[in-house]
């Protein structure tokens, strides 16, 4: 065998032995294989360029006494854009955070309600909070706590029995909760004592500390019908428009709706209409501002004519425009229209 059979393999031109892919690589500090090779650097992407790290969402756990408003408080969130889980098992809260993380930004906050009535839920859920502590997870505990005797005035209102109470008395279930909880009381961010709060009292304890300094979104649905089919279930207000000519009885008009520009030119040229729509729209805008005090998220304007074709029509689509150029998130629905 020759020197040069020893070393290696030869170069053509030189005669000198070539140096191995493999040994060049380890020399410069690294390994190249088929496997690998021509793939982008860890952590980059296909232009050589760092990939950014995936965002983890923000998250809030919504725990505390059984009737003491934690459905209530999980409600408020979801209305201010939160993504919320309800009764998510303890142990699935670290998986719930890598999964929002991976959703490009499309769930940036994430609110859990946690029910914990065992000892190994309640188990599990330190040890969830240690991940996500180590994870540093930006995490609040939000508890809501009630007195003894609001929380049984509200389960006998229900008639309903405490959920850890079992063949005793609610007292009895309060206290076992009580005592499982307190460790979970001791470690949260806020807590919430709703004993002598209503509804609307608690959702605005809870916009104040987590919708920062915008006044909470209203959403309308601005609704038109016709009386003959029956006034809707779901509407908050109701606006009648059968004070104005109908163009029902205009017979180059009939066969058109609402919709028409003929049709919305002929109704807003009766007299009122234009005065109608604006005072309605003030009236709204005053209205606005007491639902959100309230805490009402949603409200449905109903408006209705005698067919839900023109008049209803016409007028719910002018008052939509005018809510939304007041910044009132609206939807246009028209129920009726085509029953005929």
């Amino acid at each position: 065998m020759t020197e040069q059979d020893r070393d290696g393999v030869a170069d053509v031109s030189t005669g000198e032995p070539k140096e191995s892919a493999e040994g060049a690589a380890q020399e410069a500090g690294g390994e190249t294989t088929e496997e690998n090779a021509g793939e982008p650097a860890e952590g980059t992407d296909g232009s050589g360029e760092p990939v950014p790290e995936p965002a983890i969402p923000e998250l809030v756990i919504i725990s505390g006494m059984s009737g003491a408003g934690r459905s209530t408080a999980a409600k408020c969130l979801e209305d201010l854009g939160w993504f919320v889980v309800d009764n998510l098992p303890p142990a699935l809260i670290p998986t719930m955070v890598e999964l929002g993380a991976r959703s490009q930004g499309n769930v940036a906050r994430i609110a859990v309600v946690v029910d914990v009535r065992g000892r190994r839920f309640f188990d599990n859920l330190r040890e969830s909070l240690a991940d996500l502590d180590a994870k540093q997870v930006t995490r609040r505990i939000v508890f809501l706590e009630s007195s003894d005797e609001a929380l049984v005035r509200r389960f006998e209102s229900v008639r309903r029995p405490h959920p850890l109470q079992g063949d005793g008395r609610i007292v009895d279930g309060i206290e076992a909760e009580r005592d499982l909880l307190r460790e979970l009381r001791g470690d949260a961010d806020l807590v919430i004592d709703t004993s002598s709060l209503n509804v609307h009292e608690l959702r605005a304890k809870m916009d104040a500390q987590f919708a920062g300094d915008e006044e909470p979104e209203l959403r309308a649905t601005v609704m038109s019908f016709g009386y003959k089919y029956g006034l809707p279930v779901d509407a908050d207000l109701v606006v009648d428009c059968r004070f104005l000519p109908n163009p029902h009885w205009v017979p180059e008009l009939r066969p058109f709706t609402g919709l028409n520009e003929e049709v919305s030119g002929y109704v807003f040229n009766q007299p009122g209409a234009k005065e109608f729509l604006d005072r309605y729209t003030e009236l709204l805008e005053l209205i606005a501002g007491g639902y959100r005090r309230e805490g009402k998220r949603y409200v449905t304007v109903a408006v209705g004519c005698t067919g839900g074709k023109h008049r209803s029509v016409a007028m719910s689509e002018k008052l939509g425009a005018r809510l939304a150029a007041e910044g009132i998130e609206t939807v246009v629905v028209h129920r009726d229209l085509g029953r005929e």
